[in-house]
């Protein structure tokens, strides 16, 4: 699908898309959970569905009904057998990295695949760690597929958490549902730690006992033993989507976002002082998050903790006046795209110059002109073109532009409700 966005002046109220990250870290509790599940303002992104389709491979039983789901689990150990023993995790680095350690808690021989550009992102972590665990294990060189024969067992272990926090996400789920007594898991040098504050808080409301030692050790309780019992859960509204809608406001008029928490444990939060150090308007009260337009000045941002905030940034960077510097670049290689070389190339099609220097990225704020670009299959490349064409003195014509679907499927039709002009081409 091609996506050609016209500049344009918007306005309006909408609500944040439901949180992938939230969504999926609910997924792999409820299967663990021996019970039902109920997830309230569930997801339905690519990577939502990938989740659901993993749980339900593994044994879980799916009921959905419109914005809810409930989950039907006798919990996942040694003794669960798969549905299937071929899995795909879509092109979810989440769930690949989140649910192989749980898949290895099964004594069954599994393969973990997928599609896209994961089948290039490096998973040889786990050539290092599984076999430490008592997994057997073999890649395609450190790259999917992942043949794991369990079960996992649980004991002390040391872990560099450096490329991602993804796959401690995944080894606090496994070694938490298996425990039999207290277990520590030793990390030196994590990243985005936000997102392991956000994957205890899931495992706290499902019933999980873990001691976090200034993200250097985290001591796990062994789980009580508990009857079936029912769970709700509600997933967030999503930071890392709506941050795209609050760069609109900033950028071509005024837009108030609901839902979302400010004293979430998601990572992208942080947008909000970008906005507020870029001197965009904001306007914060019950009702939610009003960002305005106004005269945007350079701003100095670390990123490292929140990746996935570079595109959005890059598209409130080029409208401020002066040079803005982005900290992080490191984190950007092992993402869908080459995301910092991708972005310097996207928006040097428009006009605007970024330079790479060691970890930093420098974005000269100008005139964004019309141009065609592609998202490179990257959904939050696809976001960041669509949002700096809001501005521009002509159009942006965006090839593959339904790479959206991955995390936010309905982001053109809101961005039209906004009075965004676009037109969808589809091939």
């Amino acid at each position: 699908m091609t996506a050609i966005v016209s500049p344009s002046k918007i306005n309006g109220i909408l609500a944040a898309p439901s949180s992938k990250s939230s969504m999926q870290r609910a997924c792999a509790a409820a299967l663990l959970h021996a019970g039902i599940t109920h997830i309230y303002n569930a997801g339905t992104s690519n990577d939502d569905k990938a989740a659901l389709n993993i749980i339900s491979l593994l044994g879980a039983t799916i009921h959905r009904q419109e914005n809810n789901i409930s989950i039907n689990s006798n919990g996942f150990s040694a003794n669960s057998i798969p549905v299937e023993n071929e899995i795909s995790c879509g092109e979810s680095g989440l769930s690949i990295r989140m649910f192989a350690p749980i898949a290895a808690l099964s004594s069954s021989a599994i393969t973990l695949t997928g599609t896209g550009s994961l089948l290039t992102r490096p998973m040889s972590f786990f050539d290092e760690i599984f076999p430490q665990l008592k997994v057997n294990i073999e890649t395609n060189n450190g790259h999917l597929p992942l043949k794991i024969n369990g079960p996992l067992q649980p004991v002390n272990i040391s872990i560099d958490g450096s490329l991602s926090s993804q796959f401690l996400t995944g080894l606090l789920f496994a070694l938490g549902a298996s425990a039999t007594e207290i277990v520590t898991v030793f990390v030196k040098d994590l990243k985005s730690k936000p997102y392991i504050d956000l994957t205890l808080d899931v495992m706290n409301k499902f019933g999980y006992h873990i001691v976090n030692e200034n993200y250097e050790r985290f001591i796990i309780n062994p789980k009580h033993i508990q009857q079936k019992n029912t769970i709700n859960y509600v997933v967030e509204g999503d930071w890392s989507s709506a941050s795209f809608l609050l760069v609109a406001g900033a950028i071509a008029g005024s837009v108030k976002v609901t839902g979302l928490d400010e004293n979430s444990a998601q990572a992208d939060k942080a947008i909000m002082q970008a906005l507020k150090d870029c001197a965009a308007g904001i306007n914060i009260n019950e009702d939610g998050i009003e960002i305005t337009k106004s005269d945007l000045k350079s701003f100095t941002f670390d990123a490292t903790d929140c990746p996935d905030l570079f595109p959005p940034l890059v598209a409130l960077a080029a409208y401020c006046k002066g040079i803005t510097i982005i900290k992080g670049t490191h984190r950007l290689a092992a993402k869908e795209s080459d995301r910092a070389k991708t972005l310097q190339e996207i928006f040097g099609k428009m006009g605007i110059e970024i330079s790479l220097q060691k970890d930093e990225m420098f974005i000269t704020g100008g005139t964004v002109k019309s141009a065609e670009v592609s998202s490179h299959h990257d959904h939050r490349i696809a976001m960041a073109a669509a949002i700096a064409g809001l501005g521009a003195e002509g159009t942006i014509e965006i090839s593959n532009a339904d790479a959206i679907n991955k995390s936010y499927p309905q982001f053109y039709e809101d961005l039209k409700k906004l009075g965004t002009t676009i037109h969808l081409i589809q091939p």
